[in-house]
């Protein structure tokens, strides 16, 4: 099993690569990052948080229009190709970002309502797709972190450290 990367590691700073080849290692990672994801209980993984330096992510459809609750999706490469205008806050969580308990610590990011993506899937079909609401905030927290990016990095100095004092606290 995959080891869950925590706040703090190296890895989750770094810039994941472009998938090449889609091969057997490649759906073998994404059947792992699934298995991750639904031992968290989480609603979406990318592969840095296991510390695979690709552009992979799997998330966990919230159940809207045609799609039913806790449908999978495997991206490979996923890119935003747009945002809307509109923002939204909303509270976010991260399995990498744990306080008391080995829980998410939970705050507040501003991010648009919804995005356009493009990418491919484990069978190398092309995808484009707009996601709105709960599922556009998955696709681009999950897209950040294939950037190097934790939700941590959108909170003012303020907020950011009191979410790092819950992490901290968890550590000792």
């Amino acid at each position: 099993m995959l080891e869950m990367k925590l706040c703090g590691d190296p890895v989750l700073r770094e810039v994941a690569a472009t998938v090449l080849e889609i091969n057997d290692g490649i759906c073998a990672a994404l059947r792992q990052m699934i298995l991750v994801m639904e031992e968290k209980n989480g609603v979406g993984l990318a592969a840095p948080q296991v510390g695979i330096l690709l552009r992979l992510l799997v998330m966990k459809e919230p159940g809207t229009g045609n799609q039913e609750p806790g449908d999978l999706i495997c991206m490979i490469n996923p890119a935003i190709v747009e945002r809307s205008e509109d923002m939204v806050v909303l509270e976010e969580g991260c399995l990498s970002v744990l306080g008391d308990g080995g829980l998410p610590v939970f705050a507040d990011v501003a991010r648009p309502e919804s995005v356009t993506l493009e990418w491919t899937d484990e069978h190398g079909q092309p995808h484009s797709r707009k996601f709105s609401g709960i599922a556009a905030r998955i696709v681009q927290h999950e897209i950040d972190h294939l950037d190097g990016i934790l939700f941590i990095d959108y909170l003012s100095s303020a907020k950011r450290e009191m979410v790092m004092n819950k992490v901290k606290k968890r550590k000792i």
